[in-house]
């Protein structure tokens, strides 16, 4: 019972759980570490913690573009007036707040990944000064996913900041900003999958 009451109070706390968690993943690295005789803390070490860290991000930036695009947006239509504002005053600017800041890390990320594998030229020129393959593969991801990020800091949020009254604007500025963030957020939504599959191609197909 007291067990229950402690894994119950830590649960209770989103950053008491984030802490536990980043705790269990270090004494998990700690395990591992120790049952392969250690690891050098080289260049490969590095490349494999800011690869940790773009994937941890990339799926907060992902999962929150598929819930504003599965969830929030579909729905928005089925929930009453007078209960909207919890939305567009609480839950939106939150999850937007996690929304662009996780696309600017996966790109920062993903950008000091490259440079340390050695291919962030041939992969920002499309491999076509090595013959492609995999530099290609992993090029058309990483393009992919500047323009979304690009979306995101320079369309989605300005647009969404009017549109959920953050700045103020007219109502007719207000609906268009709207409208407007929606489809570039749909956009992001469309590029999603050829961005995903091409990263995983260039990872395990070459």
């Amino acid at each position: 019972m007291y067990v229950i009451k402690i894994v119950g109070n830590l649960l209770s706390s989103l950053p008491k759980t984030i802490c536990a968690s980043l705790a269990l993943a270090i004494i998990f690295f700690i395990g591992l570490f120790y049952a392969n005789g250690g690891f050098d803390f080289d260049i490969m070490f590095f490349s494999w913690l800011t690869r940790l860290i773009h994937v941890t991000v990339a799926i907060m930036w992902v999962g929150l573009l598929w819930y504003f695009n599965f969830v929030q947006i579909p729905n928005m239509a089925k929930i009453p007036d007078d209960q909207k504002p919890a939305i567009a005053k609480v839950i939106a600017p939150a999850a937007l707040f996690y929304f662009r800041w996780a696309a600017l890390l996966t790109v920062i990320s993903g950008l000091i990944l490259a440079y340390l594998n050695g291919y962030v030229h041939e992969a920002m020129t499309l491999g076509i000064s090595s013959g492609g393959g995999k530099n290609t593969a992993i090029g058309i991801g990483m393009w992919l996913g500047l323009y979304m990020a690009f979306n995101v800091w320079f369309i989605i949020w300005p647009n969404q900041k009017r549109a959920l009254g953050i700045v103020a604007c007219e109502p007719d500025v207000k609906a268009k900003s709207a409208r407007t963030a929606m489809l570039f957020s749909r956009t992001n939504t469309l590029l999603s999958l050829p961005m995903l599959l091409s990263m995983v191609a260039a990872q395990n197909l070459y």
